[in-house]
């Protein structure tokens, strides 16, 4: 993720130009719901400008998203939604599906392509279809599949989920999965790095994994530990 925005080569951004965001996130459907992951470090140019980046956002009981491009884009889109998908429960007392809150979020940066919101977003969830991912781009391209990897890192966690993935995968070795192509993006990116967040969500619960939880996990796969948060 990109802390403040540098000059802007002109609005035809090929979808090359958008992919390279400096962060990795992870989403992954399993065959008892959707994981999504990412690591926590936000630049700016070559400046490391935060090492607890939040860019995993619980949009609702069933949703979430994880975000990569600018930060105040970004967090703009997920406020945006989250309204959106409040408003959704309020009027039909119902959880909005998970392709109706991507379609909705790929409206929102279709509407505004010639003044961009410059962000690229994973839109997972678990709705009365099943489990579902959208992986949604600035030009408000919406994509859905059963594994999605974003920003500058993806290169190099794709190579790894892609070559482990399995239809029939469970959350928690997804979860696992999700750790170690972040840990392989963080290897080689300069702009990933920094420690790990991983939200489960289930048909039951929308579960945020805490810092002791994803620590044991790392050591279960012989995974360095990310030095402590400042």
């Amino acid at each position: 993720m990109q802390a403040a925005p540098g000059p802007l080569r002109g609005l035809d951004l090929s979808p090359e130009d958008r992919l390279k965001t400096g962060t990795t996130t992870i989403g992954m459907v399993a065959r008892d719901g959707v994981v999504l992951a990412t690591e926590r470090r936000a630049t700016a140019g070559n400046m490391i400008s935060s090492k607890t980046a939040q860019k995993l956002f619980k949009i609702d009981q069933n949703l979430g998203i994880t975000i990569a491009g600018y930060v105040g884009d970004a967090q703009v889109l997920a406020r945006y939604l989250r309204a959106e998908v409040s408003l959704y429960r309020l009027r039909r007392s119902a959880p909005l599906s998970t392709e109706g809150a991507a379609t909705l979020l790929a409206n929102i940066l279709s509407g505004n392509r010639y003044y961009p919101y410059l962000a690229w977003l994973i839109v997972g969830g678990v709705d009365g279809k099943g489990g579902h991912l959208f992986s949604v781009d600035p030009a408000g391209g919406c994509m859905e599949d059963r594994f999605v990897s974003v920003g500058s890192g993806s290169p190099f966690a794709y190579g790894l989920v892609e070559e482990s993935y399995s239809r029939d995968i469970s959350s928690s070795d997804a979860v696992d999965l999700a750790l170690r192509g972040l840990t392989a993006a963080m290897k080689r990116d300069s702009a990933s790095g920094d420690g790990y967040l991983v939200n489960v969500i289930t048909p039951k619960e929308y579960r945020e994994l805490s810092e002791d939880e994803i620590n044991k996990r790392l050591k279960a796969l012989k995974i360095p530990l990310p030095p402590p948060a400042p």
